[in-house]
């Protein structure tokens, strides 16, 4: 058990802690969440015994193989597999000594013997196979593999640290920020690896939809304390809601932040089209409409201006070709973007979303086609590297000055104070700020632009949960035109209306909703890597003669055979997910009665959460299951 005890802890000025207790169950997984700078990071390094409490005292289980994700990577000459297989010492110190004793004359038969056996027992002899895996999942294609850690961009580098903490044995976990440089297939696939991880699990993240996937409890810094609530995130916004309305002037700012956002979700579903997208939104912004008292008290609270003039179409590619000097990444786009389309780019790492967002932000010509502007085009692009752009001995004031001269400096203040610089922090040097920050500061510098299309490639990174949640406000209601890239999928669908995929070189719309690609990216997934280990394979054998007609249908008969137990497991399977399915929404739905937490049924809000999350999970297991099985007939097919 992880126990905190009256830890106080003290950085410069600042108080983290002060008089903080906490105890963390083994087997727990647990999302620790709290504003940027409150000492998320800084908890890290007390469990890893980097740091020292001012008072009080950590106690974990002295016996506890810890692995945690390191935030930087020295440039090496070293593979990436070879990398992440250093994650795990005791398979790197039982290579070695194999390596030793077989390459010396005078090894004792016996040890070698007992070598071999360790090496069995800790499952090392699939070592490079299992690292291999992680990387597959974490994007890297088989050639990247081998590779050297020097030749990849600080963002992979982060993901190499990820797949070298993923590869360590581990009964205590600590992962700070996993998915702040992982795609949406990425991040998908990190979910579904965590689910099945059996040791302790504590996560610092910002992605709520991430959160609830992953984790039974959460640890809010608040106030100097560490608060643990039960359940997923979404569990924690009602129960923190709950407690907020019993403070008088904390509930009348409810109140009008729930009229507000219902009044929202009312002029939508006056115009909502029938699309699955459309109403997928409409679901998504009726929950925000639930959760929004429960962020009453954020710092950050703006809107998302948009130009005052505007083109129809804003920009139109027509049969454009879009990629680099050396390879066409995108073929044939069509695509106009009118005033007022919310258009989500979906699609595997590696597809092009990123290259398309280039080429209507202008930054990337298209090879071949065209690209038109309409007259009163307003471009807001917020790049992935966006903030490597700002000027790092400059002031948050200052880069507004700089587009706005003429501007008097409290109306540029004020705008600032809905992102975070409130008072002298205006003034404060770009340089010394967080991740976080520089993001507010390049989005703020969009926002006052008037932009009338936002072209956003994955702008939540480095954002925590109460600027991701303004954020989202802001652009539900922005009302100009949004193409969005993004693995923030509740990001996604309170923004987008309708999506494109972006996959196997085309562009095309999608009929579908989030839950619906996430099936179709784990069936590319898997039909890329058969692709890939057949092409791996050496062919050259001789391809058997042609069977006659009788032997053909003997051979379909026993197919059939063969796969009957399977089908017939499917559909049981099916009816199980069915019935699970069922059970969830009924709970869902009891949770969602805002009667329930009119006061006096903790209790009962604590049942259903366990019911909530032990359905959730069943209905994880029915569906790998069901993948499992499926892969398998597919693969007996195509024998």
């Amino acid at each position: 058990m992880i126990n905190l005890q009256g830890v106080s802890l003290h950085r410069g000025e600042r108080d983290l802690l002060d008089s903080a207790d906490c105890r963390i169950f083994p087997g727990h997984k647990v999302g620790i969440i709290g504003a940027n700078g409150c000492g998320k990071s800084t908890l890290f390094k007390l469990l890893l015994g980097q740091l020292e409490t001012d008072a009080g005292r950590v106690d974990l289980p002295s016996t506890w193989r810890i692995s945690h994700m390191a935030q930087e990577v020295e440039a090496s000459e070293q593979s990436a597999l070879d990398y992440v297989l250093d994650g795990d010492s005791e398979l790197r110190l039982l290579q070695k000594q194999l390596a030793e004793a077989e390459a010396s004359s005078n090894t004792d038969g016996h040890k070698l013997a007992e070598l071999h056996e360790r090496m069995a027992s800790i499952d090392g002899y699939s070592g490079p196979a299992r690292a291999a895996q992680l990387l597959d999942g974490l994007g890297f294609s088989h050639a990247e593999q081998q590779r050297p850690v020097r030749s990849f961009s600080g963002g992979w580098r982060i993901r190499l640290n990820l797949g070298r903490a993923l590869m360590c044995p581990a009964d205590l976990m600590l992962l700070d920020e996993p998915t702040n440089h992982l795609d949406l297939d990425a991040t998908l696939w990190l979910e579904q690896w965590l689910q099945r991880f059996p040791g302790t699990l504590l996560i610092i993240s910002h992605d709520r939809d991430f959160l609830d996937a992953v984790v039974d409890g959460i640890v809010s810094f608040e106030q100097q304390k560490l608060v643990l609530y039960s359940g997923n995130y979404s569990a924690f916004e009602r129960a923190r809601a709950e407690r907020l309305a019993q403070q008088q002037i904390q509930f009348e700012k409810q109140q009008a932040e729930r009229a507000h956002m219902e009044d929202f979700v009312r002029r939508f579903r006056a115009k909502a089209s029938k699309a699955k997208q459309a109403q997928s939104r409409l679901k998504a912004l009726d929950r925000m409409a639930l959760i929004a008292p429960a962020h009453v008290d954020s710092p950050f609270h703006f809107t998302l201006p948009s130009s005052d003039k505007t083109s129809n179409p804003l920009i139109d590619l027509r049969e454009a070709d879009i990629g680099y000097t050396d390879r066409v990444v995108v073929k044939d786009v069509q695509l106009g973007i009118q005033p007022g389309r919310r258009i989500g780019l979906l699609g595997p790492n590696g597809a092009g979303k990123s290259s398309l967002i280039k080429t209507l932000a202008g930054t990337l010509a298209p090879l071949s086609g065209e690209r038109q502007c309409g007259e009163h085009l307003a471009i807001g692009y917020f790049a992935q590297h966006q903030l490597e752009a700002l000027d790092s001995n400059g002031s948050p004031l200052l880069h507004l000055q700089r587009l706005s001269p003429d501007a008097s400096e409290q109306s540029l203040r004020d705008f600032l104070g809905g992102y975070g610089f409130i008072g002298d922090r205006v003034f404060e040097i770009v340089g010394g700020f967080s991740g976080g920050e520089k993001a507010r500061l390049a989005l703020a510098l969009l926002a006052w632009q008037k932009p009338n299309l936002l072209l956003l490639d994955e702008p939540t990174n480095h954002l925590d949960l109460e600027m991701r949640h303004a954020l989202t406000l802001a652009l539900a209601e922005f009302p100009g035109a949004v193409i969005l890239v993004s693995h923030d999928r509740h990001l996604l669908a309170n923004t987008a209306d309708e999506f494109i995929l972006v996959a196997d070189g085309r562009a095309e719309p999608y009929s579908g909703d989030l839950d619906d690609y996430k099936q179709w990216l784990l069936g590319f997934n898997r039909d890329k890597k058969r692709k890939e280990e057949k092409s791996s394979t050496v062919s050259g054998s001789e391809e058997k003669a042609p069977e006659d007609k009788k032997t053909q249908r003997r051979a379909a008969a026993a197919l059939r055979e063969q796969l009957k137990p399977l089908t017939n497991k499917l559909k049981n399977i099916e009816r199980q997910m069915a019935a699970a399915e069922k059970a969830l929404a009924a709970v869902q739905e009891k949770l969602a009665d805002e009667a329930l937490y009119s006061g006096g049924q903790q209790e009962e809000i604590a049942r259903l959460n366990r019911q909530q999350s032990e359905q959730q999970e069943l209905m994880e297991e029915l569906e790998m299951d069901w993948l499992e099985i499926s892969e398998t007939l597919e693969d007996i097919r195509s024998e």
